[in-house]
Formats: structure tokens, C-alpha cells, sequence
């Protein structure tokens, strides 16, 4: 009997939209399965797993970013395309770390990232675009258009099995 290797990669982003920072439900959720690993990201996942130089996905190191651009993602990208783009550092106890998965999450408040969404991503190190990118999605028509004063809420759940 052939043995084959078979692993699974899900992320699954989900996007909390409020009209304020202080509003205690959203008034929209978005939420999207998929994305496409960034090859900087992979030798960075592969470098940690050796125990080789890298930095971890941290509290204090990782961010979750988005922009405005909406050139297809590639695995070469090492940065989000648009030209309007605003990365936030993790949340308070983010990240999650569960048996097969990890969540990343990021809010951005009132004064942040203003402008239409149509690519977001996840990235490490120092603070981006000088880190690594691990994914990017540009989906079909974006997330939406954040106003001044709106709070949204952007989480990435990877899970590997």
C-alpha cells in the first residue's frame, strides 16, 4: 500500500465592520476562505521550523495590513500593491495559538486606513513593508470602504492539517 503525504493550508480571514470604537456589535461581517502564500513568508515559516535566523509571529512582531490595490497577488509579492496601505500591529493576547491553527487579528481604529480595502495581508519582523509577507488576498470586488470614524476589526485564522 503507497503511503501519500498530504497536508492542507486554510486560512480564513473575517473582517468586523462598526460604525464607531465604541459600538459593541458589528454592523457588518465579511469573511473569506483562502489566500495565497508569499514566498518570503514560506522561507520564513521554513527558517523557523529548522530553528534557523527569523522572526517569530509574535504579539510584538506581527501585523495584519491592508490597501487600496487590486493587482492580482502573486507569490513573489514581498509587499501590498496599492498605494494606500496601513498595517496595525497585533491586538492585546493575539496571537491565538490552538492545537492546528493560529489567529491573528488587528483593529483599525477611527483615524486608521481610511480608503477603500481591496488587498490585505499578514506580515513579520519589523514594522512593514521592511518584514516578511506571508499571504496576500486581493478578492473579487474588495472588503469595502472604511470611513473616518468606523472601527473594523480584521482577523486571519490559518489552520494546517
Amino acid at each position: 500500500m503507497e503511503v501519500k503525504d498530504k497536508g492542507t493550508w486554510r486560512a480564513h480571514w473575517r473582517l468586523e465592520k462598526r460604525h464607531s470604537e465604541s459600538d459593541p456589535e458589528p454592523y457588518d461581517i465579511w469573511e473569506h476562505d483562502g489566500n495565497l502564500l508569499c514566498n518570503v513568508g514560506i522561507n520564513v515559516l521554513l527558517d523557523l521550523l529548522m530553528g534557523a535566523a527569523g522572526t517569530a509571529f509574535t504579539n510584538g512582531a506581527t501585523y495584519l495590513g491592508v490597501g487600496n490595490g487590486a493587482a492580482a497577488a502573486a507569490p513573489g509579492n514581498t509587499d501590498l500593491s496599492g498605494g494606500s496601505k496601513t498595517y496595525i500591529i497585533m491586538a492585546a493576547t493575539y496571537p491565538i495559538v490552538g492545537t492546528t491553527d493560529i489567529t491573528f487579528r488587528s483593529t483599525f481604529g477611527a483615524g486608521d486606513a481610511n480608503y477603500a480595502w481591496n488587498e490585505v495581508g499578514c506580515f513579520n519582523g519589523n514594522a512593514p513593508p521592511a518584514s516578511a509577507m506571508l499571504n496576500h488576498l486581493v478578492p473579487a470586488g474588495g472588503l469595502g470602504t472604511k470611513a473616518a470614524g468606523a472601527s473594523w476589526t480584521l482577523s486571519l485564522t490559518i489552520t494546517i492539517s
